[in-house]
């Protein structure tokens, strides 16, 4: 049985604030809860590190993460007041959400490049040499990048099969690719002595962001100052994480115990090798900037791809900068 340990920051005495002259642009200890979209992991590695050296103390918020998990539906545990803003996969599946009656909205993208992949064997060297291949998706693809890989490269339905989270059909047929996430299941395929080529959709033109905040249109409404210094304060547990990720993976570790440091390290190099993070727009914007430019592009193509109806949902009510534009937390 899954196990979620909700980890909280210890209120910060009023006098101790005064004397560290801490400016918060929240109410003082004000309690907000962030649920991530998977097992703790080095992919929310920010988010931990912000708890574990104090900084969204330092902005007057008592933070509580809770781990999501493949059974666990967060936007419905966020619409149910169990969380007051989560972690969308990508910006694409949170456009979809609002289409399907959940009012949110996306208000930074702290994954600058989506770490989706496909994971082929060491004779194919592009998404385009696919074809032929049996690709191992999972259903949730058919909703995202498939339509898009359809699109550009022309793959076929026919192609594909189940993936259940277990590379061995990969590893057992050279014939077939699988899906995978940048950070981990390429790590599993190396361990297993398996030669394979990573293909990262981003570097072939998908714009979709992802590990984002996003929130009920209410919350953005009634707590604007709580998700403002949320945003900016993950910003800098980012940055953090990056520099010395050594107290956020501790506090990962403990919400996830199967976590190991092999793991970590792996993915953390990752994180740094190919800018998740850091690159793109935040260089001069700042780490989770979101823009009008990709916002349009990843819109268009869901309305292109028939996977959303214009004409219930409106660009413009998908996103916002304006609490992540002030933020300005350079890489």
């Amino acid at each position: 049985m899954r196990k979620t340990i909700a980890h909280r920051i210890a209120p910060l005495a009023a006098a101790t604030a005064l004397a560290l002259g801490i400016g918060a642009t929240a109410h003082a200890e004000e309690k907000f809860t962030y649920m991530t979209n998977w097992y703790a992991q080095a992919e929310h590695g920010g988010f931990y590190q912000a708890v574990a050296t104090g900084i969204y103390k330092k902005y007057g918020l008592d933070v509580t993460i809770k781990m999501g998990g493949p059974q666990v539906n967060i936007a419905q545990m966020m619409a149910a007041g169990q969380a007051d803003c989560i972690m969308g996969s990508s910006d694409i599946q949170v456009m979809q959400m609002r289409e399907g009656g959940l009012p949110v909205t996306t208000v930074a993208a702290y994954f600058q490049k989506d770490p989706q992949v496909m994971i082929a064997h060491e004779d194919v060297k592009s998404l385009a040499e696919l074809k032929g291949k049996t690709i191992l998706i999972a259903n949730s693809a058919n909703r995202g990048y498939w339509p898009w890989l359809k699109m550009k490269f022309g793959l076929s339905d026919s192609q594909t099969r189940p993936y259940t989270f277990n590379i061995q059909p990969f590893v057992a047929d050279k014939n077939s690719a699988q899906q995978g996430y940048l950070t981990s299941e390429p790590y599993a395929i190396q361990k297993a002595g398996v030669k394979a080529n990573t293909l990262m959709f981003s570097d072939f033109g998908y714009s979709s962001y992802a590990t984002t905040v996003s929130c009920m249109d209410k919350t953005l409404k009634d707590r604007a100052k709580a998700v403002e210094s949320f945003v900016k304060a993950t910003a800098e547990g980012w940055k953090s994480y990056l520099a010395d990720p050594a107290p956020g993976n501790a506090l990962i570790k403990k919400d996830n115990p199967n976590m190991s440091d092999d793991q970590l390290a792996y993915s953390v190099a990752k994180l740094k090798e190919v800018g998740l993070i850091t690159s793109g727009d935040a260089v001069k914007s700042g780490i989770g900037i979101i823009t009008d430019e990709r916002s349009k592009a990843n819109y268009d193509f869901l309305v292109e791809a028939k996977l959303l109806d214009p004409a219930k949902v409106k660009l413009a009510d998908t996103y916002t900068t304006a609490f992540v534009k002030n933020a300005k937390v350079l890489p």
